[in-house]
């Protein structure tokens, strides 16, 4: 069996949830992910969180800090990022800077837990640095990182991370993180592998909006070969929680 009718055996029972708004979608998230954190601080271990950029990221960060504040003790917390475009920190297009406006200023996390994507440093040695900075904090299993919780976002032509149409190579590259080009902008952008993305205990999709309707039924529906379709963990969770506009085409 080809690697991609593995992959298609495998989603024919893809889980997914669908909420009435994109607010109620990231406050039932923001929950399930806090008691995460929770059992694993009860149990004196870290927490290794891989963040996406995005409109619905952008809400679930702003019910953590709304919301959770003061609800876990993020001294136990490691955040990383999926992907950044080779921008500065300060830049609106920056990924980290979004998080860090909406939440990160807001909870009492230390420095030395953020372990951002140097953006605005030389892509071909920023993929190694952060590779290595990725394995240093977190698991192992089968000689590949593994994070407790990735958040994936998608785009409307089917990207997640970085990983765009045209370049789903990345997803089977032997490296950690890769540099990506926009297919469009050709702006650079640094993203993690699919070594990295499906490695994870759990990962989870948020998608929100009419725009992602046709995409997530070529995924859910039509098996179409894109980079969100080859989401596939090797050992974990993944699931999808999608709003009512998202779902238009599946969920009958």
């Amino acid at each position: 069996m080809s690697k991609l009718n593995q992959i298609k055996a495998l989603v024919l029972n893809r889980l997914y949830r669908v909420f009435p708004t994109p607010q109620e979608l990231a406050e039932a998230f923001a929950a399930e992910l806090i008691n995460q954190i929770s059992e694993a601080s009860a149990k004196s271990l870290s927490f290794t969180l891989a963040l996406s950029g995005g409109s619905t990221p952008k809400l679930l960060f702003t019910v953590l800090a709304e919301k959770f504040a003061k609800s876990v003790d993020w001294n136990q917390v490691h955040l990383f990022w999926v992907d950044e475009r080779c921008v500065p920190p300060d830049d609106p297009e920056s990924n980290y800077g979004m998080t860090n406006m909406i939440l990160l200023k807001k909870i009492d996390i230390p420095d030395s837990n953020i372990h951002r994507i140097r953006g605005e440093a030389n892509p071909a040695t920023e993929v190694i640095r952060y590779a290595e900075e990725i394995s240093r904090y977190t698991r192992s299993l089968n000689g590949n990182p593994v994070f407790d919780h990735i958040i994936l976002g998608m785009g409307e032509d089917g990207h997640t991370a970085s990983i765009f149409p045209g370049n789903q190579e990345l997803m089977f590259s032997e490296k950690l993180c890769e540099v990506s080009f926009h297919p469009v902008s050709g702006q650079k952008r640094i993203t993690i592998t699919g070594k990295v993305i499906n490695n994870p205990d759990h990962i989870t999709f948020l998608v929100t909006g009419s725009s992602k309707a046709p995409v997530i039924e070529h995924i859910f529906i039509k098996n179409t070969i894109l980079p969100a379709f080859l989401i596939v963990p090797a050992h974990g969770e993944i699931k999808w929680l999608l709003d009512k506009k998202a779902a238009e085409f599946i969920d009958r």
